[in-house]
């Protein structure tokens, strides 16, 4: 149980740091300028709160789980940048396919910044659950 908390807690931590990073980074140089219309001016907790507990939830069922079956850090990178890619590409292609004005450079950023930060949070969970079971 403790290699799980411990999966859960660096997957959540390294996740929501980075994409804090990202977030703060790409607001005033990607999104508003070129989404500016559709944003909110003010963030909306609740469903933002929901998507990382979903998102976070899946990180650790398709890419940290299967990791730690093989005992293979490549596990985890490479599922975790392919449920990042999937993932991120359901949001933006789908809002590219509806959404008047939505821009193929926030569509691209998008996918590459999901893919990585899925692939690294993958990563960290496995790496501290890996140490944790090693200490026993």
């Amino acid at each position: 149980m403790g290699t799980w908390i411990s999966a859960a807690l660096a997957t959540a931590i390294s996740f929501l740091a980075l994409d804090s990073i990202w977030l703060s980074f790409a607001a005033s140089r990607l999104y508003r300028p070129r989404l500016g219309s559709l944003l909110l001016e003010r963030f909306n907790v609740a469903p933002a709160a929901a998507f990382y507990l979903i998102y976070l939830a899946g990180i650790l069922t398709f890419a940290v789980a299967p990791a730690l079956v093989t005992g293979r850090w490549t596990t985890a990178l490479l599922r975790g940048a392919m449920l990042g890619l999937v993932a991120y590409s359901t949001y933006d292609l789908t809002n590219q396919a509806t959404l008047r004005g939505w821009s193929a450079t926030v569509t691209i950023a998008d996918l590459c910044w999901g893919s990585f930060v899925t692939a690294t949070a993958a990563m960290i969970g496995f790496t501290v659950a890996r140490w944790v079971l090693a200490r026993g």
